[in-house]
C-alpha cells in the first residue's frame, strides 16, 4: 500500500527537494503541494493524502492553525502531521503537538530519517527527533499548567496498567522497549497504548506525551520508573 505524502512549505525550493526524495522511495508517493497554511487544508481534504509534511512558519495561514484544523476535521481523522521545522528547540514544536501533530523533524535530517519518519507516522507511532528531549515538552507543559491543579477525570478510565504504560509512553519508550521492561508481549504493550488512547480520545502517541504532562502525571525532571 502506497503511502500519499502532502507537502506544506512556502518555499519552492525546499518542496522539490522533499519530493525527489519522497517519491524516489517504493512505497511513498508526494501526492500534492501546498504554499501555505489554507491550501495545506484544502488539499488534505480533496488530495487523500496519508501524512502531511507539515513547515510551522507560511502566510496566510501558518503550519499550527492548519494542523489544529486538520486534527479537528472528523473527515480527516486518518490525515497524520508531521512537523518539519528549522528550530527543534521552538516552543512552537509542542504547541503542534499540542495540535494534533503526530511527530516532528528538523528539517536537515538525512533523507533516510525523513523516509523512515514518514512510515512512522504513517502507522499512528509518534515521532520525536533525537534532538527534541522530553524537557522541551515538559518544560511548557509545566508552565501550563498551575501546580497542583486536578488531573483530568479521564485519567481514571484507566487501569493501574494502561497508566503504567502511559508513563513510559511519555517517556519516550517504544512498544518494543515498554515490552522488555515490563515482561510483556510486543502485541500486549500496543494493545494497551491503543486502549489508553481510545480512553483519552488521543489521536497517537504523540497526544498521549501531551496529556501525560497536561495531567501532571508525568512532570519535568521525572525519572524514568
Amino acid at each position: 500500500m502506497t503511502i500519499r505524502v502532502l507537502l506544506a512549505d512556502d518555499q519552492a525550493l525546499i518542496r522539490a527537494g522533499f519530493r525527489m526524495i519522497i517519491d524516489s522511495e517504493p512505497g511513498l508517493e508526494v501526492v500534492a503541494e501546498a504554499g501555505d497554511g489554507r491550501e495545506a487544508v484544502e488539499l488534505a481534504r480533496t488530495a487523500r493524502a496519508d501524512v502531511v509534511l507539515m513547515d510551522i512558519r507560511m502566510p496566510r495561514m501558518d503550519g499550527l492553525e492548519a494542523t489544529r484544523r486538520i486534527a479537528a476535521d472528523d473527515s480527516l481523522a486518518g490525515v497524520r502531521v508531521l512537523v518539519l521545522t528549522t528550530f527543534e528547540n521552538d516552543d512552537n514544536v509542542v504547541l503542534a503537538l499540542q495540535a494534533g501533530a503526530g511527530g516532528f523533524l528538523g528539517k536537515g535530517v538525512p533523507p533516510e530519517e525523513l523516509l523512515h519518519a514518514i512510515r512512522v507516522v504513517a502507522g499512528g507511532e509518534a515521532l520525536l527527533s533525537p534532538k527534541a528531549t522530553r524537557g522541551l515538552v515538559s518544560r511548557f507543559l509545566t508552565s501550563l499548567r498551575p501546580e497542583g491543579a486536578p488531573r483530568p477525570a479521564a485519567l481514571n478510565l484507566l487501569t493501574e496498567r494502561e497508566r503504567e504504560i502511559l508513563v513510559l509512553v511519555a517517556h519516550g519508550l517504544s512498544n518494543d522497549d515498554i515490552a522488555e521492561r515490563l515482561h510483556l508481549s510486543p502485541l500486549t504493550a500496543k494493545t494497551h497504548v491503543n486502549r489508553a488512547m481510545t480512553k483519552l480520545d488521543a489521536r497517537d502517541r504523540a497526544q498521549l506525551v501531551v496529556l501525560a504532562y497536561q495531567s501532571g502525571l508525568v512532570r519535568q525532571g521525572d525519572a524514568l520508573p
